[in-house]
């Protein structure tokens, strides 16, 4: 089993990197299942419902959110009528939309969910996702061996943490939000597939998918500015995971993809 996870989309630039290189990557991978962070696709921040329609057409066959989640009112609103987009599973039980669900894949099987650290993030908190993983793994494995867990958190030290933790119980813990790809993918003793981060699709030569001087200018005054997409120097980045059919991991590849600027 291939699965192809892109990272995160930031912007306009992110979506259009996605839309310009999902066919080739499918083809070159022969992955059977894609799945795409979409915690910035639109603005920089957040997840628009058209956005979310539009990349599924495109080829995602899951989205994943972090602690942007709820920022688009009009995603949130329909979140129970999106269930290829999965919100972090470890919020409260009465917000829209879910965290953990199971795929298909031809006649396979895939479990796929989100999970939210707790350093850093002042606007949403999520409970204990080192507590939340091993029910979380019991309740997967009951259904398949396919189990892919996506990390939203800002610190080495959790992401590291909840690896260890689910070692050995899924076939891979992709950690996102940094938006900066590390170069630490590994399969660790237990089979489980791991990096601390897969890194950002869209402007490589930005801040964090949006543009120098705007970000330059919040950092100086203090008042936050997202407004201002880049686009200098499209990338895909990513990972390309294989997988046994007992859920182990074989492999695990980091992918940056250089996108041409058709718009420029």
């Amino acid at each position: 089993m291939k699965i192809l996870y892109i990272a995160e989309l930031v912007g306009k630039a992110g979506v259009y990197c996605f839309r310009k290189s999902i066919d080739e990557l499918k083809r070159t991978t022969g992955a059977e299942l894609v799945i795409a962070c979409a915690d910035g696709a639109t603005n920089g921040n957040g997840l628009g419902r058209s956005n979310a329609g539009f990349l599924r057409k495109l080829g995602a066959d899951v989205l994943t959110l972090g602690e942007c989640c709820f920022f688009k009112r009009d995603l949130t609103e329909n979140l129970s009528k999106l269930p290829y987009v999965l919100r972090p599973e470890n919020i409260s039980a009465q917000a829209p939309g879910c965290g953990a669900r199971i795929f298909k894949a031809g006649d396979k099987k895939i479990a796929v969910a989100v999970l939210l650290g707790q350093s850093y993030f002042n606007r949403m908190h999520g409970d204990n996702p080192w507590a939340r993983l091993p029910l979380l793994l019991e309740r997967f494995a009951a259904e398949t061996p396919f189990i892919i867990i996506d990390f939203h958190s800002a610190t080495s030290a959790e992401k590291r943490t909840l690896f260890e933790i689910a070692n050995g119980n899924a076939s891979a813990v992709i950690g996102s939000h940094t938006r900066v790809q590390s170069a630490d993918e590994q399969i660790l003793d237990g089979g489980t597939a791991v990096i601390t981060d897969a890194g950002r699709t869209g402007s490589i030569n930005s801040v964090g998918g949006s543009e120098i001087k705007s970000r330059i200018g919040e950092y100086l005054s203090g008042i936050p500015e997202w407004a201002h997409e880049a686009w200098d120097m499209l990338e895909v980045q990513g990972v390309l995971l294989d997988i046994a059919d007992n859920g182990r991991a074989l492999a695990i590849e980091r992918i940056r993809l250089p996108v041409a600027n058709l718009q420029s």
